[in-house]
C-alpha cells in the first residue's frame, strides 16, 4: 500500500503563536455566526434556523493552515457544506466580506446555508451542499482547466490537425495562458465518502493523471446521528491507493508524538490505534479522573505514563490529533506528490475546542449562552462585540493582510462567446432520426462557423458511436493530456477513429453519468472562472438522464451552462423494452430550473433548437438546455418547411420558442392534436383519417413544453416570459377540444388545455416499457394512430 505518514516538526514559535491566534479567531467567528443566526437575530416564525458549530470546529485548523500558509491565487477550494461559516469567517478576516454579512447566515439575501458561487456575497470557488458532488467538483475543474489550456489557448485552430504532443508539467493544470495554474483542493467530511459519486470520480482512469487534485478528509469519525462504529481509515487508505492516489495520513499531533517516545508510549499508541471510534469519542467526554481509570486498560506501563501527566496535559493529549496540529498539516502539504492525485486523511475531533466536542449528537447542537461566553474567554473574544477586528498594528492583522495580498486574483476579462448561426440554410430530406441530425449538425457547424465549432466540446460515457457522434469524433479527435498512438489507424474496417491528442474536442469518460455531468458543469463554467466560454454538449442514453440529473442540476446552480442530450428516448427504443425506456424525462426537463428543454420532431427542428441552445451558453445571462432525441426514422417531408425565406424564419422562431402549427384545417377546427417528438407522424396520420370522417383537425408540433408553460405563466403575470408563441401556436379563434400526444408521461402536455380552456384528453406512457416491434409497443401504450383517432372521437 502506497501511503505516507507525517510526523509534526518544530517551527519558530512567534509565527506559530500568531497563526494560533488567527485559528482561534476563525473558530470564534464561525461559532458566533451560527449563534447569531439562531439566538440573536429576530425569528418571528419560530422555525429553526440551523447551522453546524461542531462540523465547523473540526475544520478550523485545516482551513487556517490552508488559507494562511498554503494557498496561492491560482488555487481553488471546495469547502464541505457544513463548514461554510468557517469560509465566511476567513473571507471576513481577509477583507473579502463586510461584518454586516456575518449576521445574515441563512437569512433571505444573506449568507447561504452552504457555500454558493452564485449567491454568496464573498468569494466561493465551488458550490457545495449536495453531499459528494461538491467534493468531486475540483476534479472536473482540473480537467476543464487543462482542456481550456490545451485546446482554446493553443496557438491556432490548425492545431486540431497537429500530431505534436502537449505535455503539462506535473501539477500545473495543463499549462498557463489565461487560465493560469494551481491546485484544486476538496475539503470533505469522512461521512461524505459514503456517497458513490466520490468513488465514481476517484476510479475514472482520466483522474489518475491529475496531480493538481488534493482531497483533505476531515476524519472526525462522526455522521449526523452517531459515531461511526468501525475504524475505516485503513480501508480508505487501501481504496485510494489502489486507484493510484498518494495517501497521506495525519493522525497525531506533537504532544502525542512526544508522549509516544516516553516509557509506556508504545502502549499508548497501541491503545489509541486499537480502540473503536465510539470508545475514543467517549474518552473525549471524560474528566481527567475518568481518563486515568479508562485509558490505561490493563497495561501497567501505560498506567505509569498516565500517572506522570497533570490533568491539563492528559486532557489535551487525548484530543491531540493531527488534523488540529498546524505543523503536522504543514508537513502533509509539503509531502504532496504533484504527479498524481493526493488524499490527506486528517484525524480530527468533531466540535474541537467547543463544549460539545466529541458528543455523538453534536452535529447540529448549539452552544448555550454560558458555553459561548466560556469560548469567548478561551479565545480572547468579546461576546458584546463579536465581530471586533484584530488590532490594526498587530501581527495577526499583518498576517491577514499578507494572506489577502497573496490570494488576490485579477479580474477575469470578459470574452464574448463566438457567434452561432441560427440556421444552416438547408432543408433535410429523406428519412432521418433526430439523433442522426445531432451528429450532422455538429459537422455542419465546423464548416459554417469554425470559430464556434472550436469552442464545442462533447462528452459521452462510452456511447459515442451509438449516439451518432462518430463523424464528429473523427473530425475533431479525442482530448487527452498527452497524445496516444491510434493502433487501429491503418485498419480498413475501423470506422470510428480514436485519435487522442491535447487538441481533441471530445472527452470520453467511463460509464458513470455522474462523472459526465460533473465535468459538463465545470466545462460550462469556464466563461466565469477564466473568461473562456465553451459550448459543452454531453450525450447519454435518455433513460439515464435522471441518474445524472441531480449533479447536472447542481452544476447549473453553480453557474455551469451546458447542453445535455438524451438519446435514444422513450418507447421508440422498442426492442430494448422494460425500464430501458424513458418515461418521465420530458417532464423532468420541463421542471428543471436554469434549463430550456427541447424535444424536436424533425432534423431541421433539431438543428434549429441545438443552435439556439448553443447561442445561450457562456454568457452572464446564459442558460443550459436539454434535448431529448429519438432513434426513430421520420419522413422529413412531413415537416413541410416553407421555401420562402421569411416564412422559413418565422417557422424557425416558432420552433425555438416552443411550438408551431404543422397542419391547419381550412375552416375552424373541430379538434386540435398537439404532439411532440417522434409521435408527430401518428398525429398527422390521425388528422388525415379524421378529416376523411368529416372532422377538421389542426396539428401543433410542440418542441418545448417548458417554454410554453413559461409563456402561460407570463400571460397570467406569474413570470417574465414572451407570450406571443401562444397566439401563434394556439390562437383563441381556433380553440377546439385538444388531444395531446408524446412518447413520455402524458401530464407533460396536460397544461396545454388551459391555454384556451378546452376539453382535453392526454395520451402518453404511464407504464414500464415492453420489448417488441414499434407497432406492437405503440398499441400497448395507446400511442398508435388508431388510439389517437378513438380518443379524439370519444372526446368529441
Amino acid at each position: 500500500m502506497d501511503t505516507t505518514s507525517v510526523r509534526p516538526a518544530q517551527e519558530a514559535p512567534d509565527r506559530d503563536a500568531v497563526l494560533r491566534n488567527v485559528e482561534r479567531r476563525v473558530l470564534w467567528l464561525a461559532t458566533a455566526i451560527i449563534d447569531h443566526a439562531n439566538r440573536v437575530r429576530p425569528n418571528p416564525t419560530g422555525l429553526k434556523v440551523g447551522g453546524h458549530q461542531a462540523s465547523c470546529a473540526s475544520m478550523v485548523s485545516i482551513m487556517t493552515e490552508l488559507w494562511f500558509e498554503r494557498l496561492h491565487a491560482g488555487d481553488r477550494v471546495s469547502v464541505k457544506p457544513h463548514a461554510s461559516p468557517v469560509l465566511h469567517a476567513i473571507n471576513h478576516l481577509l477583507g473579502e466580506l463586510d461584518a454586516e454579512y456575518l449576521t445574515t447566515l441563512r437569512s433571505f439575501g444573506g449568507l447561504q446555508s452552504y457555500p454558493s458561487r452564485s449567491k454568496d456575497p464573498d468569494p466561493v470557488d465551488y458550490s457545495t451542499g449536495s453531499v459528494g458532488i461538491g467534493a468531486t467538483a475540483p476534479i472536473w475543474g482540473a480537467l476543464a482547466r487543462r482542456y481550456v489550456s490545451s485546446v482554446i489557448n493553443s496557438p491556432s485552430p490548425e492545431n486540431n490537425n497537429t500530431t505534436e504532443t502537449a505535455t503539462p508539467a506535473p501539477g500545473d493544470g495543463g499549462g498557463g495562458g489565461r487560465v493560469g495554474v494551481g491546485r484544486q483542493y476538496s475539503l470533505l467530511g469522512d461521512a461524505e465518502l459514503d456517497e458513490g459519486a466520490c468513488w465514481e470520480a476517484v476510479l475514472d482512469p482520466m483522474v489518475g493523471e491529475l496531480g493538481e487534485v488534493v482531497w483533505i478528509v476531515d476524519l472526525n469519525r462522526q455522521s449526523l446521528d452517531r459515531v461511526v462504529p468501525e475504524i475505516g481509515a485503513g480501508r480508505l487508505q487501501g481504496m485510494f491507493a489502489s486507484a493510484g492516489w498518494q495517501v497521506i495520513t495525519v493522525k497525531y499531533g506533537r504532544l502525542l508524538e512526544e508522549l509516544f517516545e516516553r516509557p509506556g508510549g508504545d502502549g499508548l499508541r497501541r491503545r489509541i490505534d486499537a480502540m473503536t471510534n465510539p470508545e475514543f469519542q467517549r474518552l473525549l467526554r471524560c474528566t481527567p479522573a475518568q481518563l486515568r481509570d479508562r485509558l490505561p486498560g490493563d497495561d501497567p506501563a501505560l498506567r505509569s505514563l498516565v500517572a506522570t501527566l497533570d490533568d491539563a496535559t492528559l486532557h489535551a493529549a487525548i484530543r491531540n490529533l493531527g488534523g488540529h496540529d498546524l505543523h503536522a498539516l504543514r508537513n502533509a502539504f509539503d509531502a504532496i506528490d504533484d504527479s498524481r492525485p493526493t488524499v490527506i486523511l486528517a484525524y480530527t475531533v468533531k466540535g474541537y475546542g467547543l463544549a460539545s466536542e466529541g458528543h455523538p449528537q453534536n452535529h447540529s447542537a448549539l452552544l448555550t449562552a454560558d458555553q459561548l461566553a466560556d469560548l469567548a474567554r478561551n479565545v480572547g473574544a468579546d461576546p458584546a462585540d463579536p465581530w471586533a477586528p484584530f488590532p490594526a498594528d498587530g501581527p495577526e492583522a499583518a498576517l491577514c493582510a499578507e494572506t489577502a495580498e497573496r490570494l488576490r486574483r485579477p479580474a477575469v476579462p470578459a470574452s464574448a462567446p463566438p457567434a452561432v448561426p441560427a440556421d444552416f440554410g438547408r432543408t433535410p430530406t429523406g428519412t432521418k432520426s433526430t439523433q442522426a441530425a445531432l451528429g450532422r449538425a455538429l459537422l455542419d457547424l465546423t464548416r459554417s462557423a469554425p470559430d464556434a465549432a472550436r469552442r464545442v466540446v462533447t462528452l459521452c460515457p462510452d456511447v459515442s458511436s451509438s449516439t451518432n457522434l462518430g463523424g464528429w469524433v473523427n473530425k475533431v479527435g479525442v482530448w487527452a493530456a498527452r497524445e496516444r498512438r491510434d493502433w487501429f489507424e491503418d485498419d480498413p474496417e475501423t470506422i470510428l477513429h480514436w485519435r487522442e491528442r491535447p487538441t481533441g474536442q471530445h472527452l470520453e469518460l467511463g460509464i458513470a453519468e455522474t462523472n459526465l455531468v460533473g465535468l459538463l458543469g465545470e466545462l460550462g463554467a469556464t466563461w466565469s472562472r477564466w473568461g473562456e466560454p465553451l459550448l459543452p454538449i454531453g450525450v447519454l442514453y435518455d433513460p439515464f438522464v435522471e441518474r445524472a440529473l441531480e449533479p447536472w442540476s447542481f452544476g447549473i446552480y453553480a453557474g455551469g451552462q451546458s447542453i445535455l442530450v438524451g438519446t435514444p428516448s422513450g418507447v421508440t427504443l422498442a426492442p430494448e423494452g422494460g425500464a430501458h425506456q424513458s418515461i418521465t424525462t420530458p417532464s423532468v426537463g420541463l421542471e428543471q430550473p436554469g434549463c430550456v428543454t427541447y424535444e424536436p420532431a424533425f432534423a431541421i427542428d433539431t438543428e434549429w433548437t441545438l443552435l439556439a441552445a448553443m447561442s445561450r451558453l457562456g454568457r452572464p445571462d446564459g442558460t443550459s438546455a436539454y434535448l431529448r432525441l429519438s432513434t426513430r426514422p421520420v419522413d422529413q417531408g412531413l415537416a413541410a418547411v416553407p421555401d420562402d425565406p421569411a416564412a422559413r424564419e418565422r417557422r424557425r422562431r416558432q420552433v425555438v420558442a416552443g411550438a408551431y402549427p404543422l397542419l391547419r384545417s381550412a375552416d375552424a377546427p373541430d379538434l386540435t392534436i398537439a404532439a411532440m417528438g417522434a409521435l408527430v407522424p401518428e398525429a398527422l396520420a390521425a388528422a388525415s383519417r379524421l378529416e376523411s370522417l368529416g372532422t377538421s383537425v389542426d396539428v401543433v408540433c410542440v418542441t418545448s413544453p417548458g417554454l410554453l408553460f413559461d409563456a402561460v405563466q407570463g400571460r397570467s403575470g406569474l413570470a417574465k416570459a414572451d407570450t406571443w408563441i401562444l397566439d401563434a401556436a394556439f390562437p383563441a379563434r381556433r380553440a377546439a377540444p385538444l388531444v395531446t400526444l408524446l412518447d413520455g408521461h402524458p401530464h407533460t402536455l396536460a397544461f396545454l388545455a388551459g391555454i384556451n380552456g378546452v376539453r382535453a384528453a392526454h395520451l402518453g406512457v404511464t407504464r414500464f416499457g415492453q420489448s417488441g416491434d414499434i407497432d406492437e409497443v405503440y398499441r400497448h401504450h395507446g400511442l398508435d394512430t388508431d388510439s389517437v383517432i378513438a380518443t379524439a372521437l370519444d372526446l368529441l
